[in-house]
């Protein structure tokens, strides 16, 4: 399955049996909505609901981190996502969160996964048919992970790789958040970034209406920032959501799909011993 799916092409498809549709959407703290609720007052018809701070390690102290992979194969399964299951993620921003589901999905084994390219948004431009109410249960179905660490970042890989160089980090905040001329949306959590990552904000993968851009114009904003076919990469973020966005564009883009630093810059910012730029 292709990593992002049109709107024409969900619409031929839903209904289908082995097709799961899930609104993946994370507003940030200091946005004054809650996706969940959004999610009740309209969706696209029968899709879900994929909670990203639910389908996390429930143990962490930091939002939204990688859940084990029994864990995650429980909740996927009592969502009714099975090993033969297509699954497409959207969000009702266009593409910020969705990318977060696909990216989990890949983690653990399961590539017949994709984001919906302007997602709600660009469903709802185009006339289609929406829904209200709470998301509707499927059957439990049966998945079995096939967990990928490589694709996996962790504190200790971070701290090794401010010594060795071997991986590019990419960092997919605002600039303002990355030079610390602009606060972060948690409270509390200084500004900056790690050190010799390079700014990517995942804002410049997308078009004006909030779609992807070409394989062609990411591959471009990729290279400008040092990437290419024999570079290691590694996405960061603030809390490892729109990373995924970088991690999604690099697919498309035709590079090496890297890893993902899941604890991102809250973690890094909240640890005394970690060094910061701005």
């Amino acid at each position: 399955m292709e990593p992002l799916v049109s709107t024409s092409w969900l619409a031929a498809h839903l209904g289908e049996k082995d097709l799961v549709v899930f609104d993946a959407t994370m507003y940030l703290p200091n946005e004054s909505k809650n996706g969940r609720e959004e999610f009740a007052r309209g969706h696209i018809p029968g899709a879900g609901f994929f909670d990203i701070d639910e389908i996390a390690d429930p143990e962490s102290h930091l939002p939204h981190m990688v859940p084990t992979p029994s864990r995650f194969a429980a909740l996927m399964a009592g969502l009714g996502v099975g090993n033969a299951s297509r699954v497409v993620f959207y969000d009702q921003k266009g593409l910020s969160s969705a990318a977060r589901g696909w990216w989990l999905m890949g983690l653990f084994g399961h590539d017949r996964a994709a984001v919906l390219d302007g997602g709600l948004p660009q469903w709802r431009r185009e006339g289609r048919a929406v829904e209200a109410g709470p998301p509707q249960p499927r059957a439990p179905a049966l998945f079995s992970p096939a967990f990928r660490p490589k694709r996996l970042r962790g504190l200790g890989d971070m701290l090794e790789n401010l010594q060795s160089g071997a991986e590019l980090v990419l960092d997919a905040r605002a600039a303002g958040r990355f030079a610390a001329t602009s606060p972060e949306p948690r409270p509390g959590l200084p500004g900056g970034h790690i050190p010799g990552s390079r700014n990517l904000p995942y804002s410049e993968l997308l078009t004006a209406e909030g779609a992807l851009k070409s394989p062609a114009e990411l591959r471009a904003c990729f290279a400008a920032c040092g990437v290419d076919e024999n570079c290691a990469v590694v996405t960061s973020c603030g809390s490892g959501v729109s990373a995924a966005v970088l991690s999604l564009g690099l697919a498309l883009a035709g590079f090496p799909p890297g890893a993902l630093y899941d604890g991102s810059w809250t973690e890094w910012a909240s640890h005394p011993d970690t060094p910061k730029e701005s």
